[in-house]
């Protein structure tokens, strides 16, 4: 199949590849080492814990929050 683009990455929507952590095939999974780390470097600077035990789904969700809390990420 031929290659219809122009070759621009205008069109491009970066959200359009971000996925629900629940439609995550391996959202059931332990979280990454990337997750975890920077899961409780945003739970220190939140004052608040980390609980044992999250899939990988419920620590990007976790992520979102502590990075709304306190500022950090996007």
């Amino acid at each position: 199949m031929a290659d219809r683009s122009n070759g621009s990455k205008d069109n491009v929507n970066p959200d359009a590849a971000v996925k629900d952590p629940d439609d995550w095939v391996t959202g059931d999974e332990p979280p990454t080492a990337a997750q975890e780390s920077y899961l409780h470097t945003l739970a220190r600077e939140a004052g608040e814990e980390v609980p044992d035990g999250l899939t990988k789904a419920e620590a990007s969700r976790r992520i979102d929050e502590l990075q709304a809390e306190t500022g950090r990420g996007r």
